[in-house]
């Protein structure tokens, strides 16, 4: 059959696409940068489409040509800019399934999510809720398939919930309660394919959940012991903190916490997991299988790194601002200059180095908490640091020797630097 598939570069879709292709069937894939993207194989095709711009049925009907099943698999979190819950959520997955009566298109599959229902409070749920029932009132046959919390390589909830597990202290909003019932993205790639060949019908509603609802602590405590990290350690943290923190860094980017998803957290996400059984055919994967033993050290070692480089670079830029601080009116001026002169820098020229010295040091500070791109600036300061140490070598080499081993620090302080230039995105 042939397949219309949108979102097919996000999180799910780009699963889904792997396993229609495997399946045997052709797929459009509409996405927005249709120029940018590319499988080699025949039966795949890209086509431009926008969730944002595209609101009218007459906008859709040239992609849905020959196409039999279409699944929706486009999804925000968090609005931005042109990319509304009203535009992404409601408006065009209305115009998309329009154009499919109009088309002929034989079923649609929608991927909404677990509490898109009639009592949901969110506006990331009650969009979602829109579109499926205006979905559930069209003449044809349609699934709306609701998921729990997914986990997966690569899944923004996914690194979150990982990173939190790896933590030697584990805050828990509220003490960890809330019940969730977390699937993993293989089995949720399965359920769809299978309803997309209509082979379990249609006109109906499933809730794509794990085996069992767990605890937040649970989660964690079992993705802890499924990374092989010592037993966990929990810190419980009130709720009203918890909502302070996620007012003050909603609007951070890429932040998941906000009121909204805090409130979701807390209703709840479970349903009864018998659908999926059918589905599947066994039971879902359990949650301390999500992370094979194979790939154990990996997800570990990625875990860790989410949280020990923003440690190590917050450190470091701790290091050159308080430095700056220290040079420009801590520490003693006449010390400084009788320092400087002992390399030869006097009179004015040494008042330039010393304030200019103090000045840099606090905007290298204060660039690596700033710059989102900061490899051009680690290799700034290890050009720096390597040249101070050069300098103190030769015309103050008694400080290699120091008890405190003021300049032996550069080492380690190189090193982590190295590091973080390494692991910098390209």
């Amino acid at each position: 059959m042939v397949v219309l598939l949108t979102g097919a570069t996000g999180f799910i879709g780009r699963r889904l696409l792997e396993a229609l292709v495997a399946a045997g069937h052709e797929i459009v894939c509409a996405v927005r940068r249709a120029d940018r993207v590319s499988v080699n194989d025949p039966r795949v095709r890209f086509v431009a489409a926008d969730f944002a711009r595209d609101r009218a049925p007459a906008d859709w009907l040239p992609r849905l040509v020959g196409v039999d099943v279409v699944i929706n698999a486009v999804g925000i979190f968090r609005e931005r800019g042109s990319q509304t819950f009203d535009a992404i959520h409601v408006e065009a997955p209305r115009a998309l399934f329009s154009a499919c009566v109009e088309a002929g298109v034989r079923r649609v599959v929608q991927i909404s999510a677990l509490g898109a229902d009639e009592s949901a409070s969110s506006r990331y749920h009650r969009s979602k809720a829109a579109a499926d029932d205006f979905l559930a009132e069209l003449p044809l046959e349609w699934i709306i398939v609701q998921p729990s919390l997914v986990y997966g390589p690569g899944g923004t909830s996914t690194r979150l919930f990982t990173l939190l597990a790896s933590l030697p202290f584990i805050p828990l909003p509220g003490g960890g309660e809330q019940r969730i019932q977390p699937i993993h993205i293989d089995d949720v790639v399965q359920a769809i394919v299978s309803l997309a060949e209509g082979r379990h019908g249609s006109r109906q509603r499933i809730a794509l959940v794990g085996p069992e609802p767990l605890l937040l602590r649970d989660y964690l405590a079992r993705l802890r012991e499924a990374m092989n990290l010592p037993r966990a350690h929990f810190l419980q943290v009130p709720m009203s903190i918890v909502r302070l923190g996620a007012r003050l860094i909603r609007h951070l980017p890429f932040s998941l916490l906000d009121p909204e998803a805090l409130d979701m957290l807390a209703r709840g996400n479970t349903a009864d997991a018998a659908h999926m059984r059918g589905l599947l055919g066994r039971d879902p994967r359990p949650v301390q299988d999500f992370v094979p033993r194979s790939e154990a050290r990996h997800v570990r070692t990625e875990s860790l790194l989410g949280w020990l480089l923003p440690l190590l670079r917050f450190s470091i830029a701790a290091v050159w601002i308080v430095t700056g601080i220290v040079t420009l009116g801590v520490y003693p001026v006449e010390e400084s200059y009788a320092l400087l002169a002992r390399t030869g820098a006097t009179g004015p020229i040494a008042t330039v180095l010393l304030y200019g010295a103090g000045v840099l040091d606090l905007a290298l500070g204060i660039a690596t908490l700033a710059l989102r791109r900061r490899r051009l600036l680690w290799i700034v300061q290890a050009a720096l640091i390597f040249g101070y140490t050069l300098i103190i070598t030769v015309a103050l080499p008694e400080f290699w020797l120091h008890p405190y081993g003021p300049v032996l620090k550069n080492l380690p302080m190189l090193a982590a630097i190295w590091l973080l230039y390494e692991l910098e995105p390209r």
